[in-house]
């Protein structure tokens, strides 16, 4: 089964520094029938005006994952992390037993476009913690690149979960099967461009969720940036 998700339904919150669009139920914005998916509980896309952030505020068993499409997001935490996220950097940080952190953008003139990411942990009160990778696109062109997963494998950043992360770049003749477990979920999410998900077409800000489907293939992309959740059940 496939169940769409279009962009234009999601949940949005003008705040003037921050324009966000909530693809499930979050802060002000709740909708029962879109409280997640499996252990994925927010996929927030947030535009943050230039000059400005979320100030020091905190987490706790949440890992979160920060992906940026455009600009800069400068991070400062409680475990003594400072860093700046560009695209193409693929940032996860385990709130575990609690974290302070804030994100910023420092730039005069730009905006900072990414995706806020949580998943649920697989344990709670755990150490917090934090850890950050660079995936070329040349890696992700044509092909599904895994660039978060439990186990670290294929050089991707470790999340203390039950989940995995590819990430994607597709145009024109590029194409990528996936095969996947029927009892496990899957959820496609567009971050810019277009691309056919099993034959229907999604743009920027749609998603797909797959429960029972035994492949996954991305066709017809047009300049489409595309991440693939695979979930516990």
């Amino acid at each position: 089964m496939i169940t769409l998700r279009r962009s234009s339904d999601r949940g949005h919150a003008d705040h003037g520094w921050l324009d966000s669009y909530h693809s499930f139920s979050f802060a002000d914005y709740f909708d029962p029938r879109h409280m997640g998916v499996g252990n994925l509980r927010v996929v927030n896309e947030d535009r943050i005006a230039p000059g400005t952030g979320f100030g020091t505020h905190g987490h706790r068993d949440m890992e979160i994952i920060s992906y940026v499409l455009e600009g800069e997001l400068g991070h400062k935490d409680s475990i003594g992390n400072a860093s700046v996220i560009r695209p193409g950097d693929v940032q996860r940080m385990s709130a575990g037993s609690g974290i302070q952190h804030s994100e910023f953008n420092h730039a005069p003139d730009a905006t900072t476009h990414f995706l806020q990411i949580w998943i649920l942990p697989e344990e709670r009160g755990i150490t917090p913690g934090y850890e950050q990778k660079h995936f070329a696109d040349a890696d992700k062109r044509g092909r599904l690149r895994m660039v978060a997963s439990c186990d670290g494998r294929e050089g991707s950043v470790t999340m203390r979960a039950d989940a995995a992360l590819h990430a994607g770049l597709f145009d024109g003749a590029e194409a990528q099967t996936l095969a996947l477990d029927t009892a496990r979920n899957t959820y496609v999410h567009v971050a810019r461009g277009s691309v056919a998900v099993n034959g229907q077409l999604l743009q920027a800000g749609d998603a797909a969720h797959l429960h029972g489907e035994p492949l996954l293939a991305l066709t017809e992309g047009r300049d489409a940036e595309v991440l693939v959740f695979d979930l516990a059940p």
